[in-house]
């Protein structure tokens, strides 16, 4: 069977057992959402979510987070890891948001991506869960149970979201993403 026979019975079976897959990390605004996904990157979405109420509150801007003092923004999110570069790359991105698009963050892929440590992945999921615009999220989930289904052969995130593209319906992208992340943390694990 090839990638495009498989589709339609793998995605019956998503809809079968990941009915209610959607993005785990809480968030009320895109700014917030982009943050919180700063935030996860080797990090559990539940420690992120332990962590950015108190975040939320104390930095309510993207102009906030630009003019706080690094040392502020590292103690702040210390217990997510990587805490030095997670609180340089989010002050970085708030730093543009506020320079280039008003301290809002765009909705446009094109935008977000030219953002410091903005990659298509952190892009697709804002795109998705804040502004509902379809996008693929490849994450290491992602990558690994597309592989072993046999949807797609490439190894690197981009182009294994660029061969997803044609096989998934257009309207369905933010949805399977949920479906192939929350399979592949709870069943198609590493």
């Amino acid at each position: 069977m090839n990638p495009a026979e498989k589709i339609g019975p793998i995605l019956a079976l998503l809809d079968k057992h990941y009915r209610e897959a959607h993005v785990t990390l809480d968030f009320q605004n895109p700014l917030e959402l982009l943050v919180a996904t700063v935030l996860s990157a080797q990090c559990t979405d539940v420690r992120v979510n332990q962590v950015t109420p108190d975040i939320f509150k104390k930095y309510p801007t993207a102009a906030h987070y630009a003019e706080a003092p690094l040392e502020d923004l590292e103690k702040a999110i210390y217990t997510t890891g990587f805490f030095r570069q997670k609180a340089k790359s989010i002050k970085a991105i708030c730093q543009a948001l506020v320079e280039r698009f008003g301290g809002q963050v765009p909705a446009s892929l094109d935008d977000l991506v030219k953002l410091p440590g903005i990659g298509r992945k952190t892009a697709n999921v804002i795109l998705g869960n804040a502004f509902g615009m379809p996008g693929l999220v490849v994450d290491t989930h992602m990558g690994r149970v597309s592989q072993r289904l046999g949807l797609t052969r490439e190894k690197d995130p981009v182009k294994i979201e660029f061969a997803l593209m044609p096989l998934v319906p257009r309207e369905r992208w933010v949805k399977f993403s949920h479906q192939m992340i929350w399979h592949g943390r709870q069943i198609c694990t590493a």
